[in-house]
C-alpha cells in the first residue's frame, strides 16, 4: 500500500510537467586554436600557446509549451552557468509578457559569425553586447521595450549606491526576405552616495542601429553604436588571450567628479554561400572609447578584429569552422607609453546540436 501511494503521489506531482510541451536540445562546441601574443612591452616576453578545451558557451536546455498562454525556457553552459531562465505569457492580440533571464533588447544582434574566443561574433569589438540579465520585457511584433537588472559598480567602503529605476531598454526589428534592419537603445542611472565630498551621478546610455542584405549567394552585414560611459552599462568588452580590455567606465576624481568616457564602435561582414557543405566569411570590427580627462589629455584606448572564415557542414548538426584572424590593442599610458599589443590565431571550432 505504501509503495502504491508513493507511485500515486509521483503522477500526480509529474502530471503537470507531462502535460506541457518539452523540447530538449544541447550543442557540444570544441575551441581549438593556436594564438600568439605580441605584448609590446619591454622586458616582457611575447606568448604562444595551443588552446584545446570546451568551449564556455556549450549548452543545454530546454524551450516549453504549457499551452497557448503559457511558456517558457532554460539554459546551462558548461560552467556550468545559468544562461536562461524564463517563464513567457502571450496575451489575445499576440504580444508577449516575459519574465527572467535571457538575451535584452540590445544584446540579441550577432552579425558576425566569427568563432575564436568562445564565438566572439566581433561582441565588444563593434558589436555591442551586455549579456543575458533578468528582466520584464514586453514583446509586440518586432517591438520589445524591458526593464532589465541595472549593472552598478560597488565599493561600499567608500560609498553606497542610490539606484531607483531599472535599466530601461528598447528595440525594433525590420524584416524582408533579402534584407534586415534593426535599431535599439538603452539607459540606466544611478548616484554614488560618498561619506564625504560630491555626490556624482553616473548616467550611461547606448544607441545602435544595424542591417544586412542578401545578393543570391552573397550576404553583408553592418552594424555600429554610440554610448557613455559603457562598461558602467555592463558592455561585453574583451581581453582575447591574456590582454587587457579597453577601459568604457566613467572616472570618479579625487574630489568626487564624475569624468565621463564615451565610445563608438562598428563592423562590417561580408559572406558567400557556395554549397549547402561550404560557406565563407570576413569582417572587421573596430571599438574605441574617450575619457574626459583634461589633465590627461582625453585618453583614448581602442580594439580591432579581423578574421575570415569557413564554415564545413559535416552532416545535419555537425560541422567545423576554420578561423584565422588578428586582433590589436592601443592603450592608453599602461606599462610601456601607449603599448599596442596584437594578438594572431589561428585553428577552428568544432561543433555538434543535439
Amino acid at each position: 500500500m505504501k509503495k502504491l501511494f508513493i507511485i500515486f503521489a509521483i503522477l500526480c506531482l509529474a502530471a503537470p510537467a507531462m502535460a506541457a510541451d518539452w523540447n530538449f536540445y544541447g550543442s557540444a562546441r570544441m575551441g581549438t586554436f593556436y594564438t600568439d601574443v605580441d605584448t609590446d612591452v619591454s622586458g616582457v616576453d611575447n606568448t604562444s600557446r595551443t588552446n584545446w578545451a570546451l568551449q564556455g558557451n556549450s549548452r543545454i536546455g530546454a524551450t516549453v509549451k504549457v499551452n497557448d498562454q503559457i511558456g517558457g525556457g532554460f539554459e546551462y553552459g558548461s560552467g556550468p552557468n545559468l544562461r536562461k531562465l524564463y517563464g513567457t505569457y502571450t496575451f489575445g492580440g499576440g504580444s508577449e509578457l516575459l519574465l527572467g533571464q535571457t538575451y535584452t533588447p540590445t544584446s540579441t544582434y550577432f552579425y558576425s559569425n566569427s568563432v575564436f574566443d568562445g564565438d566572439g561574433d566581433l561582441l565588444g569589438v563593434g558589436q555591442f553586447y551586455a549579456g543575458r540579465n533578468p528582466m520584464v520585457q514586453w514583446k509586440t511584433g518586432g517591438f520589445k521595450i524591458a526593464l532589465v537588472t541595472p549593472t552598478t559598480v560597488a565599493d561600499t567602503a567608500n560609498y553606497v549606491v542610490d539606484l531607483i529605476i531599472p535599466k530601461i531598454e528598447a528595440s525594433y526589428g525590420f524584416k524582408r526576405d533579402s534584407w534586415f534592419m534593426d535599431v535599439y537603445g538603452g539607459y540606466q542611472t544611478y548616484d554614488l552616495n560618498y561619506v564625504v565630498g560630491n555626490d556624482p551621478t553616473v548616467n550611461a546610455y547606448v544607441v545602435g542601429l544595424g542591417g544586412g542584405m542578401n545578393f543570391g549567394a552573397f550576404y553583408v552585414n553592418l552594424g555600429g553604436h554610440i554610448g557613455r560611459n559603457l562598461g558602467n552599462y555592463g558592455a561585453y568588452a574583451p581581453g582575447f588571450s591574456g590582454t587587457r580590455a579597453i577601459n568604457q567606465s566613467i572616472n570618479i576624481d579625487a574630489n568626487q567628479n564624475e569624468q565621463d568616457n564615451d565610445g563608438w564602435g562598428a563592423l562590417g561582414v561580408i559572406g558567400f554561400n557556395l554549397s549547402d557543405m561550404w560557406s565563407f566569411e570576413a569582417g572587421y570590427g573596430y571599438e574605441t572609447s574617450e575619457l574626459d580627462n583634461d589633465a590627461a589629455g582625453d585618453p583614448s584606448e581602442t580594439v580591432q578584429q579581423m578574421y575570415v572564415n569557413a564554415t564545413i557542414n559535416i552532416a545535419p548538426g555537425f560541422f567545423i569552422v576554420p578561423e584565422v584572424g588578428i586582433a590589436k590593442y592601443d592603450y592608453a599610458n599602461t606599462g610601456d607609453l601607449d603599448p599596442q599589443p596584437e594578438v594572431f590565431y589561428a585553428g577552428a571550432k568544432w561543433q555538434i546540436n543535439f
